[in-house]
C-alpha cells in the first residue's frame, strides 16, 4: 500500500514534490465516500483507494508517472543491468543552473506486511549518490535499517543481510537491489512488491494488449469489458497471441432474433477505446484482486468518460475493492472533478512554475465549500493547473487583411 512517493531534480520537477495518499481529517460531501473511499490502517493513520492528478499540457504529468516508472525499474533492474561503465539512464532538471550536476531524488513510504518502510535514493548518470531504508514506527519516528552515501553503507542489527556484500556493490547498482538478488529477506520481500505490487502503465505511443491467455481472471476480464457496454458477447485467443485476438458479437435476423455469431479481429476491426480497455483490463483486475498500486498515465484517452468514471468507481468501492487497491490516475477529464466522486484530499494538480519547473499540490489547499462546483471552478481557473490561451482570433489577422 501506498503512502507517498517523492521526485526531485527529475525531468521537469526542479525541488521535490510529494504526492500522498494519507488521508486528511476533512469530511467529504457526501458520507459515502468517507466510507468508501478511505480504508483505515490504525487509529492515527486511513489511506486513499484513489487519486486523480490534473494539469495543463505539459505540466508535468507524464514525468511524474516516468518518474515512479525510473524508480521501479532502477529497484528491479540495476543490479543486473548495469555495468560499471554504463551511463544511468536519468535525465536531471535541466532549466535551472541550481540543479547542474545535482543528483535525482526518489523516494517512496509503503506498507507491507504491516510494516511501514521509507526507501529511497539519489542517482546521477555515473553512480548512486546515495541510498536509504528505515522502518517506520511512528509518525516522524523511524528505525534505520541502512543508509548509504556513495561506496559506503552504514547497516544496523535490524539490517544483518547486507553485510557480506556491502563493499562489493557497484557504483550503477542499488545497494537493494544487490542484496535481493542474494534472497536476502527484507530486500527481497521489498524488490518483490515493486514488481507485483507497483504497477503503472505509461502513455509510449502503443497499446500493449497483456497476455491474459495464461491469466486465472480470464472470466472476469470477459465480463469487466462486457458490462462496460462494448456489445462484446465473447472473446477468444488464437495460439499467436496477442496478433489473434477475436471480438464474439452476435447477429440478428430482420425479426431480431439472434442468427449466428460474427467474428471481429481486435487488431483489425475494432475502435482505440476498445483496445485500451483490453490493455487495461488485466491490471485492473490483477489490483482488484491481489491489491496493490496501478498508476496510468493519460487515463481518459480514448475512454468515454463514463467508462472512465466506471473503473474510478471500483476503485473506490468496499464491494469491487476488498484488497484495498490503490489507483493514480493522471487525466485531463474534468467529469471527473466532482465532489460526488472524490473527496477533496484524492484530487491534485501540476502546474508549471515561472521557472518552467513542475509544482504538485492538493485541492485541500484550496478553502471551498464542500458543495462547490468543481469542474467549474478549475476550468476558470481558481485552482491553477490550466493551459494559459491566447488570442488565436488574431493569429492570421495580418496575412488576410484586405483580402
Amino acid at each position: 500500500m501506498l503512502i507517498q512517493f517523492t521526485v526531485g531534480n527529475y525531468l521537469s520537477f526542479k525541488e521535490p514534490v510529494t504526492l500522498s495518499a494519507m488521508a486528511t481529517d476533512e469530511r467529504a460531501k457526501l458520507e459515502k465516500l468517507d466510507e468508501n473511499n478511505v480504508f483505515k490502517i490504525n487509529d492515527k493513520l486511513s489511506l486513499l483507494k484513489s487519486a486523480a492528478v490534473y494539469g495543463a499540457n505539459a505540466s508535468g504529468k507524464s514525468n511524474f508517472i516516468e518518474a515512479m516508472a525510473f524508480m521501479r525499474w532502477f529497484v528491479l533492474n540495476s543490479s543486473k543491468e548495469t555495468k560499471v561503465t554504463d551511463l544511468i539512464d536519468v535525465e536531471e532538471f535541466r532549466l535551472s543552473s541550481e540543479t547542474e550536476g545535482k543528483p535525482s531524488f526518489f523516494e517512496i513510504v509503503f506498507i507491507l506486511d504491516g510494516r511501514v518502510y521509507r526507501y529511497g535514493f539519489e542517482v546521477d548518470k555515473k553512480r548512486v549518490v546515495s541510498e536509504w531504508l528505515f522502518h517506520v514506527t511512528k509518525i516522524n519516528e523511524s528505525n534505520m535499517l541502512f543508509d548509504r552515501d556513495r561506496q559506503y553503507v552504514e547497516m544496523t542489527n535490524l539490517f544483518k543481510e547486507g553485510n557480506a556484500i556491502a563493499k562489493n556493490t557497484k557504483d550503477t547498482a542499488l545497494f537493494l537491489s544487490v542484496n535481493a538478488e542474494r534472497n536476502a529477506t527484507i530486500s527481497t520481500k521489498i524488490l518483490l512488491w515493486f514488481e507485483k505490487k507497483f504497477n503503472l502503465i505509461l502513455l509510449d505511443g502503443k497499446l500493449r494488449l497483456n497476455n491474459f491467455k495464461k491469466t486465472k481472471y480470464r472470466k472476469e476480464i470477459v465480463k469487466l469489458i462486457k458490462e462496460l457496454d462494448l456489445s462484446i458477447d465473447d472473446i477468444k485467443i488464437g495460439d499467436n497471441y496477442p496478433d489473434n485476438v477475436q471480438i464474439v458479437r452476435k447477429s440478428f435476423d430482420g425479426e431480431g432474433k439472434v442468427a449466428s455469431e460474427k467474428i471481429f479481429d481486435l487488431a483489425k476491426n475494432e475502435s482505440a477505446g476498445t483496445k485500451k480497455l483490453f490493455a487495461l483490463a488485466l491490471p485492473i483486475i490483477n489490483a482488484l484482486k491481489k491489491g496493490g498500486v496501478l498508476g496510468i498515465d493519460e487515463f481518459d484517452v480514448r475512454l468515454h468518460p463514463l467508462i472512465a468514471r466506471a473503473i474510478i468507481n471500483l476503485f473506490n468501492s468496499k464491494e469491487s475493492n476488498p484488497q484495498n487497491a490503490q489507483l493514480i490516475v493522471m487525466t485531463y477529464n474534468t467529469n471527473l472533478l466532482s465532489n460526488e466522486i472524490f473527496r477533496r484530499d484524492q484530487i491534485w494538480f501540476l502546474e508549471k512554475n515561472r521557472h518552467s519547473a513542475s509544482d504538485l499540490y492538493s485541492l485541500v489547499e484550496f478553502k471551498r465549500e464542500n458543495d462547490a462546483n468543481l469542474e467549474k471552478d478549475y476550468l476558470k481557473g481558481r485552482y491553477g493547473a490550466i493551459p494559459f490561451i491566447k488570442n488565436l482570433s488574431q493569429l492570421f489577422g495580418n496575412e488576410n487583411r484586405g483580402k
